[in-house]
């Protein structure tokens, strides 16, 4: 399947009973437009309301995954996510006319199969993808470990460990459609045995039977057919995984190093996801460096700036954002003369020289936000809250991002971060005296 979204190419609509709630329900698969991703609709309530799938809108976790919005809930969504995601299915509208999808055989191969049905087109817009760069790591009082890391496909690997050990398994497999469809779909959910009552005294899985779950006794499995994989618990697990993580709303290219998942580890590790997510689009300059009267060269540079080599520690400004927001940018070479005597060895930009670099773009920001004159110098006066958290090397990008924060006749304070490959490697909050030249 090429790298552009893709919707599907009619409608088409299934029919069952729940798992939890034992109702009767049809759940029917429309296409979307190019960008719309995967959204609920309950046709059952006035006016036919509709929930996006995301992150943001989780409620509960226990047994099921559940969103609420509003007064709209849709619960047990993680099946039908994993189908649509697995499948290579980018944007879809998804009717139920309960608040939650048939169970189906208790795996997510009826909503494969209904996918196929309705058929599968490209669309005129490339994917939306979202590569790991630093490893996420989470854990749970529980004893869930969830990790990703990088990797230049979307990579699952699981193991599921049953109460006192029973069950352990381990599976690990790339996720493609094709690979989907005939390695993770077809694993049905499961529980155990001593689990049951209580979930029944909750109001839970009052549609489940040996027909849509697989129920393990002791050292016993019950079911109406024989297992599907020697693997089928830790396989349903990374369906499961699948269906979480599609609430992320981008496709991943990382991989997924589970230990006793569940649908409160999965989701969350979607929620600190888009936190990564939103931190790095609030930091990250365009990839294309814009041109126009706002970009400054070196030698527009250096007519604002009284520094010169080796003290002059931007190469270039690339963009003002409104009257207090400044980015600068300095390519880091082994050619820099601090690098003759700071470990020649190992080669590392000082730190101080990242906060004199904030200092230099904060001093542009300044006298850009007093209508560029420069007949002002800025002296420093202090900073504080620095944090150093990775080190610069030769061949390094810096962007340099500063905030003027505030600004009383010759007194200004501005937060600078620097910034390298999408990550922060440095921070400080800093205050300026300018002075006549």
């Amino acid at each position: 399947m090429s790298d552009v979204q893709h919707t599907l190419a009619s409608s088409a609509s299934l029919a069952g009973t729940s798992l939890h709630t034992g109702e009767k329900t049809t759940l029917t698969l429309h296409p979307a437009p190019v960008g719309q991703g995967w959204k609920f609709q309950r046709s059952d309530l006035p006016d036919k309301p509709v929930i996006d799938a995301h992150c943001s809108h989780v409620k509960t976790v226990e047994r099921a995954t559940t969103l609420c919005e509003g007064a709209v809930k849709v619960q047990t969504i993680e099946h039908v996510l994993s189908a649509l995601l697995g499948m290579g299915v980018d944007n879809a509208l998804i009717v139920m006319d309960s608040n939650e999808p048939p169970i189906g055989d208790g795996s997510a191969l009826p909503f494969v199969e209904l996918i196929k049905k309705a058929g599968i087109c490209a669309q005129d817009a490339p994917r939306s993808h979202y590569a790991i760069t630093e490893p996420l790591h989470l854990e749970t009082k529980s004893g869930s470990i969830l990790t990703i890391v990088p990797d230049d496909k979307f990579r699952i690997s699981c193991t599921n460990v049953g109460p006192d050990g029973r069950f352990a398994q381990y599976y690990s497999t790339e996720v493609t459609p094709a690979i989907y469809e005939k390695e993770i779909a077809p694993a049905r959910t499961f529980v155990y045995y001593e689990d049951v009552k209580p979930l029944l005294d909750k109001g839970l899985i009052k549609g489940g039977s040996l027909e849509n779950a697989v129920v393990v006794r002791g050292d016993s499995v019950m079911s109406k057919e024989p297992v599907r994989f020697k693997e089928e618990f830790a396989r349903h697990k990374i369906l499961d995984i699948i269906g979480d993580l599609a609430l992320f709303g981008r496709r991943l290219k990382g991989h997924v190093i589970a230990v006793k998942p569940g649908h409160g580890p999965n989701t969350e590790l979607a929620k600190q996801l888009t936190k990564r997510q939103a931190q790095l689009m609030a930091m990250v300059p365009p990839s294309v460096v814009p041109k126009g009267t706002d970009v400054l060269d070196i030698h527009n540079v250096m007519k604002i700036l009284p520094h010169r080599y080796p003290f002059l520690m931007v190469d270039r400004v690339v963009s003002f954002e409104g009257n207090n927001k400044c980015i600068g940018v300095k390519a880091v070479t082994i050619n820099e003369p601090y690098f003759q005597g700071h470990f020649p060895g190992h080669p590392v930009m000082p730190g101080v020289l990242q906060i004199e670099a904030m200092a230099q773009v904060a001093s542009i920001a300044f006298i850009h936000q007093q209508g560029g004159t420069t007949s002002r110098i800025g002296y420093f006066m202090s900073a504080d809250s620095v944090k150093f958290r990775k080190p610069v090397l030769p061949g390094d990008t810096l962007f340099i991002h500063v905030e003027v924060t505030q600004s009383k006749r010759n007194i200004a304070k501005a937060k600078g971060r620097c910034i390298v490959n999408e990550e922060v490697v440095s921070e400080a909050d800093m205050m300026f005296g300018f002075l006549a030249d």
